[in-house]
């Protein structure tokens, strides 16, 4: 799978598991979503870069309930998960 076809899964909005290298080395598994407005801080401080240009995409961990970046560059596995 191409770069372009991990953005288009990711950014789909659909429930993904993916399997990447963080910035330490070691290999994180997550089940995330993007486009989740629900838990976003009304009065959070706006980033000092924009995380896209640096070829992150903001994503919504689903078993940490938190938001992640995600560095498409680094990724080893991803699958799109059906929704039953």
């Amino acid at each position: 799978m191409n770069t372009k076809e991990a953005i288009s899964i990711i950014k789909s909005g659909r429930i993904f598991s993916a399997e990447f290298v963080k910035k330490d080395g070691s290999v994180r598994r997550m089940v995330g979503r993007t486009g989740v407005k629900k838990y976003l801080k009304p009065n959070a401080k706006p980033q000092a870069y924009d995380p896209r240009e640096r070829g992150y995409i903001p994503v919504y961990d689903l078993l940490k309930k938190d938001y992640r970046l995600l560095n498409v560059q680094t990724i080893i596995t991803l699958n799109k998960q059906e929704v039953k």
